[in-house]
């Protein structure tokens, strides 16, 4: 497999997990977000991802997201599954869920906590590879794994079979676009700014997309790429600025939320939608009502006002 083998590209939104306030997964509200995310237009999904809380769910779990999902959205729109784990075993085993609910492909990261070297790094992709027949996208996610992959380390990787998408999420847009330049031919590449600089990567430069987090602005993240595609750089740019408006108030640039956690901060602008994002699970907590004004503040300013007081 390579790039051609696939045609991943676009805004594909990492998606929340949906909990009860009392830490049970609603599948319910998993149908209704998945709907909502589908009727925004989105190019596709990433499901039980980093935004996702995977490390919190347990197998059974993981797979009733997969098999919902299947059912919902699969041949609608592309479907990656969040098969990160600590073994390369149980990676293989959540990308076999995942091909048989009718999933594009998986989004892997390295194991977190365990900080693995560059040999092993390889011999991890290259098992999950071998153990499962399915397009994968290889995640560097630094601030969760400990390890930030450059661009030599994810060229070897790219040339294991199965290997077909690279998601760069370093901070370090030096690497972002050397291995751009480096692997374009070979993977597709995710990691586009919103912006004029994105505009350029995917004009010129041959990148993909963006799996991003959340989808909170909804139909403004895929249109970004829509607008560029039809070569209007005016409509494009007035969606990147209000996709970078949200991140500025979210995030800092090495992507360390500015207050609370990634996860309750996506959580609570989308139930402040309207949307079904969920609850939290612990150890992971809710914000604060200062904070949860904050997220409010935000979505007024872009235009989102919420629907819940």
């Amino acid at each position: 497999m390579d790039r051609s083998s696939v045609d991943w590209r676009g805004y594909m939104p990492a998606v929340t997990t949906p909990f009860t306030e009392d830490g049970e997964l609603d599948l319910e509200a998993w149908r209704e977000l998945l709907d909502w995310l589908h009727s925004e237009r989105m190019h596709g999904i990433a499901v039980a991802g980093t935004t996702g809380e995977w490390f919190s769910l347990t197998p059974r779990e993981r797979a009733d997201l997969f098999r919902v999902a299947g059912e919902r959205l699969a041949g609608k729109l592309t479907l990656l599954a969040g098969c990160s784990a600590f073994t390369p075993a149980e990676s293989i085993g959540y990308a076999q869920v995942a091909k048989e609910a009718g999933f594009d492909g998986i989004l892997l990261t390295l194991p977190p906590y365990v900080v693995p070297n560059e040999r092993e790094a390889l011999a991890y992709y290259q098992a999950v590879s071998d153990g499962a027949e399915i397009p994968i996208c290889v995640y560097n996610w630094p601030r969760g794994t400990g390890v930030d992959m450059g661009p030599e380390l994810l060229g070897r990787i790219a040339e294991i079979d199965n290997v077909v998408a690279i998601k760069n999420s370093t901070g370090n847009m030096a690497a972002v676009l050397e291995t751009l330049y480096s692997f374009r031919d070979q993977v597709r590449i995710f990691g586009v700014p919103a912006s004029e600089l994105g505009i350029m990567l995917v004009e010129q430069a041959g990148a993909d997309g963006t799996i991003g987090a959340g989808g909170v602005l909804g139909s403004d993240h895929p249109d970004f790429f829509e607008h560029v595609w039809a070569g209007d750089h005016e409509a494009a740019l007035r969606c990147g600025d209000r996709d970078r408006a949200l991140f500025e108030a979210f995030w800092e640039p090495d992507f360390t939320p500015r207050f609370g956690s990634q996860f309750a901060l996506l959580k609570t602008a989308l139930n402040l939608r309207g949307v079904p994002g969920g609850h939290v699970r612990p150890p992971l907590l809710p914000l604060t009502d200062d904070e949860v004004d904050r997220v409010r503040t935000t979505l007024v300013d872009l235009g989102l006002t919420p629907v819940v007081a």
